[in-house]
């Protein structure tokens, strides 16, 4: 039945486009291998954790692979975000906390929370990106996602072509932590799909990061910093 199901609705990978093989699900194992992972996750200074500093503390910070104009990265984001693939999320994310959990870095995390959408955007999407990210982190790190704390207030443009001074305007007072006490003394994990400024996730974590006890650390799927 399965055979006949991939004749009608050819199965293909999300990163070249050729046929899966059976065992293989989203991109085929050509393309896994050759994904420019940044293996930040093994080192506490790493360009992502720097990033954030002299802005906002995070406990740790790390992306998964590296984002760059044209890359196959930016093709499965692409198809992520705006082609309905909330299936390249979900399994890239599984593979990431499967490196994350062995990190000392991120062995405490307590939650996971994804950088919420506002809810028109979300409702023309259909989801939230991110939260197929969290998702996936989920099932590998064993670790719940919290979806309901951390809440968009306002809608903004898209932080594309804009520069870093713009960004961080542009997400200014955005965010809001409807229940602060449910998160007291827990250690968060903020996840996103792609970093490059950090001015969507420091704008979350200022309205995380006066909660009595909390830890905040950051994993996004890929990151443009070098």
């Amino acid at each position: 039945m399965k055979d006949f199901i991939s004749i009608i609705f050819p199965r293909i990978c999300a990163g070249c486009g050729n046929s899966l093989w059976k065992n293989e699900e989203v991109i085929c194992h050509l393309c896994d291998y050759h994904l420019p992972r940044t293996n930040f996750h093994r080192d506490q200074e790493n360009p992502v954790t720097i990033t954030f500093r002299g802005r906002v503390h995070v406990e740790s910070a790390a992306a998964y692979l590296y984002f760059n104009k044209g890359n196959k990265v930016q093709r499965l984001i692409h198809q992520l975000k705006y082609k309905g693939r909330k299936d390249i999320g979900v399994f890239l994310g599984n593979q990431y906390g499967r490196e994350l959990i062995r990190s000392p870095f991120f062995k405490t995390v307590d939650q996971i929370i994804p950088v919420p959408l506002h809810k028109k955007k979300l409702m023309k999407r259909g989801y939230n990106q991110s939260e197929q990210i969290a998702l996936g982190l989920s099932e590998s790190m064993k670790i719940p996602v919290n979806k309901h704390q951390l809440i968009r207030i306002k809608a903004t443009e898209t932080q594309t072509h804009k520069s870093r001074f713009d960004r961080v305007m542009n997400v200014h007072e955005i965010f809001t932590v409807l229940d602060p006490l449910s998160l007291e003394g827990k250690h968060i994990l903020l996840v996103d799909d792609v970093v490059t400024t950090g001015a969507t996730l420091e704008s979350c974590i200022q309205n995380l990061q006066n909660i009595p006890g909390i830890k905040i650390s950051v994993a996004c799927l890929a990151t443009a910093v070098i």
